[in-house]
């Protein structure tokens, strides 16, 4: 088992965030699941615009659906969701977890969320609905790579 985290993108609606996502992967040598349908024609090459430099790095793997990744992945799935149960600086991290972010429109369907191994919050005490996708990942990455150092 890999002791880095893996981030998975829940079918995402916006190619820059996921761009965004791909280069937090490679900065912190973390592979990126791709879960489609996503809201954008999904293809390597816009990947590689959306990441700049980045893309030809990346350790890019793309699902065809829900249920292919599911099948495939390993490790525990982390959901990050303002429904969570846990804060996330109150969570424990593993070698090998996997951080799943939701649509920016709709978060995850009610299968995904109860398929999670745990559900993590970001605390934000300033009051905001939401962060985007790829801040909260990072914080979420930022977290578990400082846990597990």
């Amino acid at each position: 088992m890999s002791h880095q985290c893996q981030i998975a993108a829940f079918e995402p609606d916006l190619a820059p965030n996921l761009g965004s996502l791909v280069r937090l992967g490679v900065c912190f040598d973390s592979p990126v699941h791709v879960i489609e349908p996503c809201g954008f024609p999904f293809s390597m090459k816009l990947l590689r615009t959306r990441a700049l430099d980045y893309g030809e790095k990346a350790d890019v793997r793309h699902h065809d659906s829900w249920d292919h990744f599911n099948h495939a992945r390993s490790g525990r799935l982390i959901l990050m969701t303002t429904k969570g149960a846990t804060d996330l600086y109150d969570f424990t991290f593993q070698p090998g977890d996997c951080i799943l972010l939701g649509r920016e429109s709709a978060g995850v369907p009610d299968h995904v969320h109860a398929a999670a191994d745990a559900r993590v919050m970001i605390p934000m005490p300033g009051g905001g609905r939401s962060l985007n996708v790829a801040i909260a990942a990072g914080i979420a990455l930022g977290e578990a790579v400082r846990q597990l150092r």
